[in-house]
């Protein structure tokens, strides 16, 4: 009997127990787990935007440094001094074109500024003479390889000049023409008298100065 006793208690004390757990699980919230692929995903969000925020500023500081590297340096008062005889030697004969051209072709041109202006034909030729207007930093020698062929008038341009064409400054009157084998080609630019004499006080206006 006694044994009864003590196994119904046993019983009683169990069910009591079982009660409260279930009711201590309703009571604490369940909390949502976070799975692995959406943990990465989040990851990788954040760390593209940096990856984009980086790239952004990247591609800022090398335009910044091209701009900075396509700037001419300011030559310093040594420097227009050892060239100042050199350049006004090289401005002297920048303002007449004065050559002759010997190559196959059919060419004629003719100048009074860009905005009067006509050329038609083409050749490839040698010219020998006066260049003509530098227009930037550079020598020019009394020799050399010239190829030009086209058409244009005033700025209506469609004429294929690249690297070895007459270079005509937008400021130059002249005319020249090839025929067959020779031509002549002549022409002058009064904006280059006034480099030449701006040049004596050390003003540059055409930036043609080595």
């Amino acid at each position: 009997m006694k044994k009864n006793k003590i196994s119904a208690v046993f019983v009683f004390v169990m069910l009591i127990a079982m009660t409260g757990w279930t009711a201590e699980d309703k009571m604490i919230p369940s909390t949502p787990e976070i799975s692995g692929p959406e943990v990465v995903a989040v990851s990788d969000i954040r760390i593209s935007e940096a990856d984009s925020a980086a790239g952004q500023a990247s591609d800022e500081t090398t335009t910044e440094s091209i701009d900075i590297e396509e700037e001419q340096p300011d030559h310093g008062i040594g420097h227009k001094l050892l060239f100042y005889i050199p350049n006004r030697f090289l401005d002297i004969f920048d303002f007449v074109r004065l050559r002759v051209r010997v190559g196959p072709g059919f060419a004629f041109n003719a100048r009074a500024t860009e905005l009067l202006s006509v050329f038609l034909g083409g050749y490839a030729s040698i010219y020998v003479g006066l260049p003509g207007p530098r227009m930037e930093p550079v020598v020019k020698l009394p020799v050399g390889i010239e190829n030009y062929s086209g058409m244009s008038v005033s700025v209506a341009d469609a004429t294929t000049e690249g690297k070895r064409g007459p270079n005509y400054s937008p400021t130059e009157f002249g005319a020249g023409f090839l025929l067959l084998i020779f031509g002549p080609d002549i022409g002058v630019d009064p904006i280059e008298v006034v480099d030449l004499a701006a040049g004596f006080l050390f003003i540059d206006i055409r930036g043609d100065d080595l």
